[in-house]
This record gives structure tokens, C-alpha cells and sequence, in this order.
């Protein structure tokens, strides 16, 4: 609980920190900012594949033993995947359509933390925790 305590602190103050540097405002937390129609229709047809491709991932690795998964018809790489694929249409999204734009430059930033912070922890094992 402590670890996880310290990941959100981290990912908050880097956030907030790089508010500043950008002057970009602050967005609301877990809602989904729209840019426009086609930023919405092509999000929701993201997130509908990756729904499918999670039960097809489901499907055929259930019917293999437990230790000759496919790594990446794993869930957690699929909702990785998702987050950077997601992350970097809203990019794309705020670079072209935003008011202000220097939004895709915090998007861009969060997500390079957020690989950063996870490949960290995927390979450190989370930290030796586990």
C-alpha cells in the first residue's frame, strides 16, 4: 500500500510540475476530453478493439497450459498498449486541434514518464517487492 502511496505522489507532482513549465490547464481527473467528433469516434473505436482483443487474448490463452502463455495476448500488455495508442491520438489530436498548444507536450511528457515508470518496474521486478 506504501508503494502504491508513493507511485501516485510521483506521478501527481510530476504532473503538476510539468503543468507549470507548459502553463497548460489542469484536466479532469479519469474523464475522457474530447477535442472534437472524430477524436471521440476514433477513441471509442480504440477502446471497443481493445475490449475485443482482450477476450480473443482470453480465448486462446486459456485453452494452453499456464506456462506457454503469448506474452502479448497477455492483459496487461494489451491495456499498456492501449494507454500509449490512446495517449498518443490525444497527441495528435491536441497538436492539431487544441487552443493552446503546448497540451501535446504534456500528454507526450506524461507518457514518456509513464513507459519510463513502468519499464522500471517490470524490470526491477517491482522493486523487488515481488
Amino acid at each position: 500500500m506504501i508503494f502504491i502511496t508513493i507511485l501516485g505522489v510521483v506521478l501527481f507532482s510530476f504532473n503538476a510540475i510539468m503543468r507549470r513549465l507548459l502553463k497548460v490547464e489542469k484536466k479532469k481527473l479519469f474523464s475522457n476530453n474530447y477535442l472534437n467528433d472524430t477524436h471521440k469516434k476514433v477513441d471509442q473505436s480504440m477502446r471497443v478493439t481493445v475490449i475485443i482483443l482482450l477476450i480473443i487474448s482470453y480465448l486462446y490463452n486459456v485453452t494452453r497450459p499456464s506456462t506457454e502463455w503469448v506474452w502479448f495476448w497477455q492483459p496487461w500488455f494489451l491495456m499498456c498498449l492501449m494507454v500509449i495508442i490512446t495517449e498518443l491520438t490525444t497527441a495528435l489530436m491536441e497538436w492539431k486541434y487544441a487552443t493552446n498548444r503546448k497540451d501535446y507536450l504534456l500528454t507526450i511528457s506524461q507518457l514518456l514518464f509513464f513507459i519510463i515508470v513502468m519499464a522500471t518496474m517490470f524490470s526491477s521486478n517491482f522493486f523487488g517487492l515481488m
